[in-house]
């Protein structure tokens, strides 16, 4: 097997899959497809809609086409999966997006071909779910007549410093010489360097643990706020001190949302649970998280009782909307909770964001974004994402849109605490 003759097309193009067809296109002939005939049609014309790829990148990655049609990819060679692995209502894993994903691969299926999953799932899931169906479509033979590996994303939406060809690849096949393959495959693009691990099932497990460490280490200090705004502690002022300490990890607290850390842990619960363990940690510091978005309208109500501000029917400015700052991406952002728990109350929210899809929002959430925050109208003001449009502007101008008594809750520390009424 060699990486010379590859012919590579990526299924699924968010904001995983079209940075790494971009990267494979400056190497080798790449397709990037998606059921998505808008995304298809947006992305011919140069623009990307998520703002992971610049105009001049998708020019410069000249052996790279984009379709819409199966028909299109089904001379290629190596397939490889980013569709997303979201939750159900429920909290389990949803892998109808993977499934359908496989058996449009299979269906293109020919012998030796190699079919290559980024999206994250719980330790097993691409041998044991995915390259069944693949063998049921293609008529083929696992691991003699193609092979899999896996390669777990680590896309950071929005993040300008940490790019695909700088972040490490783990890597993996389901036999060794495709393992090699895939690994010489990634290196071509990867300018860190890649790991190869030493099986599918532990490429799968490093995944899903990485953000799972990080939700668990963010339901900490989320939990160490609730306790610190009891005993009227500034938490920032705290974790400031401590983090003087050389091994001290700089988490901050805040709503836990997005694509990987606020859905990644359920998928390790569920494998975890399928074999008899209860992981009480990890569903703790779960539900920690979940639960953010309650705290802080209840903070938020407090100090608006404790100024006399009536609570019934105001109107309240909610600042950001994407799951993170400076990026469009608003899948499972938690800032829908503290606009439900708002409405909960009976208090009337109008959520604000510039760098949010108007259409999408709507869809989505069912939330209609407003163009402008009208000034002196609003009883309370939640900066709720850090977007540097908010920084820009300056708390003094933001105080502009509250009416003359109105209470400012800074999320995000992103202005000092004297100048806000509430921090987390």
């Amino acid at each position: 097997m060699s990486v010379s003759n590859a012919k590579i097309a990526v299924i699924g193009l968010g904001y995983v899959g079209l940075p790494l067809a971009v990267e494979f296109g400056k190497k080798f002939p790449t397709v990037g497809f998606d059921i998505d005939t808008d995304r298809i049609s947006e992305l011919q014309t140069g623009y990307d809609a998520t703002l992971e790829v610049e105009e001049t990148d998708l020019k410069t990655s000249s052996k790279l086409g984009f379709a819409a049609d199966a028909s299109d990819i089904a001379d290629c060679n190596v397939y490889i999966v980013t569709v997303p692995t979201p939750i159900d209502r429920h909290k389990n894993p949803d892998l109808s997006p993977l499934m359908g994903a496989s058996q449009a691969v299979g269906a293109c299926l020919s012998k030796n071909d190699v079919v290559i999953y980024e999206s994250t799932v719980y330790p097993g899931a691409t041998e044991e779910d995915c390259v069944p169906l693949l063998e049921q479509v293609s008529g083929l033979k696992f691991n003699q007549d193609f092979f899999v590996g896996y390669s777990p994303e680590r896309i950071n939406p929005g993040d300008k410093e940490h790019r695909l060809p700088s972040i490490k690849k783990v890597t993996s096949g389901s036999t060794p010489e495709a393992a090699d393959y895939v690994d010489d495959l990634y290196k071509a693009i990867i300018t860190a360097g890649t790991h190869k691990a030493p099986s599918i099932r532990v490429a799968e497990a490093a995944k899903v643990i990485e953000n799972t460490q990080r939700d668990v280490n963010i339901a900490l200090i989320n939990e160490l706020s609730r306790i610190f705004s009891r005993l009227d502690i500034d938490t920032l002022a705290v974790l400031e001190a401590a983090g003087t300490k050389w091994n001290f990890l700089p988490f901050r607290p805040g709503l836990v949302g997005g694509h990987c850390i606020g859905v990644d842990p359920y998928y390790l619960t569920h494998k975890a649970q399928a074999a008899g363990y209860h992981p009480e940690m990890i569903l703790a510091g779960r539900r920690t998280n979940d639960e953010m978005g309650k705290h802080i309208v209840a903070d938020l109500i407090k100090e608006m009782i404790n100024q006399d501000i009536k609570v019934q029917g105001a109107n309240v400015l909610v600042l950001g909307f994407t799951f993170k700052e400076n990026c469009p991406d608003i899948r499972n952002t938690k800032v829908i909770d503290v606009v439900n728990e708002l409405r909960d109350y009976g208090v009337l929210p109008h959520i604000h964001d510039p760098n949010a899809s108007h259409s999408e929002a709507n869809r989505e959430y069912g939330i209609n974004l407003i163009d402008e925050p009208e000034s002196g109208k609003y009883e309370a003001i939640i900066l709720a994402v850090a977007h540097n449009h908010y920084k820009n502007l300056g708390v003094q101008k933001i105080r502009e849109w509250g009416r003359n008594d109105h209470v400012l809750f800074d999320l995000k520390y992103v202005f000092d605490r004297d100048s806000v009424d509430l921090r987390m």
